[in-house]
């Protein structure tokens, strides 16, 4: 029996995170790359640290990408989200880059040829999902928790000099009748400068709490913890080291729902974890947005050299109209879910990554550009015909 009132906490985390930097780093990686040639093959990650920043992965692609271009890229990714601090400046840090080239036993099961098709980039399970919840359809707790990051940032931005750019939120919901209806705790800590106090940055982050949660949202007072270990100025990867791909559950659906364990961040879209995990959540959200379900999660998984999913698994979570598993013989048919299927239906070979990196890669709204083409709603329709 599923559970009707309940509390569920999910947290997000800001670009300035030292995993962020990480994994904007890679993606900016990746969109260098593929401006250059469409179907390069990048896998990167980052490390940073103290001043220092380090490039590792294998890459198929143009010469004229090499260790200056992709040094270049990192420090303006620094520049951008605002680190010149003496610990870590996009100036003074050494880039180190041991990037090669793509293992020929990969390139062989991936690439197509003469009498066969491309090939998963790899084995593994990919899940979407998507829920009635917001109307982006995204869980609540996650959703909020990125919008007090994104306000934040956007200040920042805007020059509001007292804050950093490292910052962490987390949001607790209670959920009454299986429907969030306000926040029970808040959680927000944000890097600051020196000679700040905790009561102005107490002042600050409270607005943006405030306008971010729907009204009359607000949590307790004595529910409200901004910045509960006192100071918070040395921060980013000076304070803490950090990795691509470890803030998988920030980059989805703050564990509202599977994760297959895959990162996305550094991989070009022949890599299924990343391009079968935005297809998933394409069908999930047009599945709900067609009110064939309240909350839909899908689930892909491939197998590596193998042009075709392995298997599709539909669950509503006892929130469906129609019959889970005709709709799943009809989502095969409405899409091709072959890797160069997923590709070219969502026009994924295009430089649109490294603004995936921060701030989720789903609940977005889809760009001129090609960005977040997997959270349009152009399937809608066609879902609905069919039942």
């Amino acid at each position: 029996m599923s559970r009707k009132n309940y509390l569920f906490t999910s947290e997000s985390v800001s670009e300035g995170h030292p995993d962020k930097v990480s994994d904007c780093i890679s993606d900016a990686i990746v969109d260098l790359f593929l401006a250059a040639e469409p179907e390069a093959r990048v896998a990167v990650e980052t490390l940073t640290t103290t001043n220092r920043v380090v490039l590792a992965g294998e890459v198929r692609g143009p010469a004229s990408v090499g260790a200056e271009q992709m040094e270049a890229a990192a420090r303006r990714v620094v520049r951008q989200i605002g680190y010149e601090q003496d610990g870590f400046h996009w100036k003074d840090m050494a880039v180190e880059i041991y990037v090669h080239g793509q293992s020929a036993d990969i390139a062989m099961g991936v690439d197509s040829g003469a009498n066969k098709e491309e090939g998963a980039g790899d084995q593994g399970i990919m899940f979407g999902y998507a829920t009635d919840e917001t109307d982006v359809y995204m869980p609540a707790p996650l959703h909020y928790s990125h919008l007090i990051l994104k306000s934040l940032a956007a200040a920042r931005h805007g020059g509001v000099t007292e804050l950093g750019p490292d910052s962490k939120s987390q949001v607790t919901l209670q959920y009454e009748d299986g429907v969030p209806v306000r926040a029970a705790s808040v959680v927000v800590s944000t890097q600051h400068g020196a000679d700040v106090t905790q009561e102005q940055v107490r002042e600050i982050v409270l607005g943006h709490i405030e306008k971010s949660l729907p009204s009359g949202w607000m949590c307790p007072e004595e529910e409200l913890y901004i910045n509960p270990t006192g100071n918070f100025v040395i921060g980013g990867p000076d304070g803490d080291a950090g990795l691509t791909g470890r803030k998988i559950i920030v980059d989805t659906y703050g564990g509202a729902a599977p994760h297959g364990g895959g990162a996305f961040s550094g991989k070009d879209p022949t890599k299924v974890d990343r391009s079968a995990a935005y297809a998933s959540r394409y069908l999930a959200k047009n599945v709900v947005a067609a009110g064939l379900a309240r909350r839909c999660t899908i689930q892909l998984a491939y197998a590596i050299g193998v042009s075709h999913p392995l298997s599709l698994y539909v669950d509503f979570h006892n929130t469906g109209e129609v019959d889970p598993a005709v709709l799943e013989k009809v989502l095969f048919e409405i899409m091709n879910l072959s890797p160069r299927g997923i590709r070219e239906h969502l026009d994924l070979n295009r430089p649109i990554y490294e603004r995936t990196a921060a701030y989720g890669h789903f609940g977005r709204a889809p760009e001129a550009d090609g960005g977040f083409s997997w959270e349009k709603l152009d399937l809608v329709d066609s879902l609905k015909g069919h039942f």
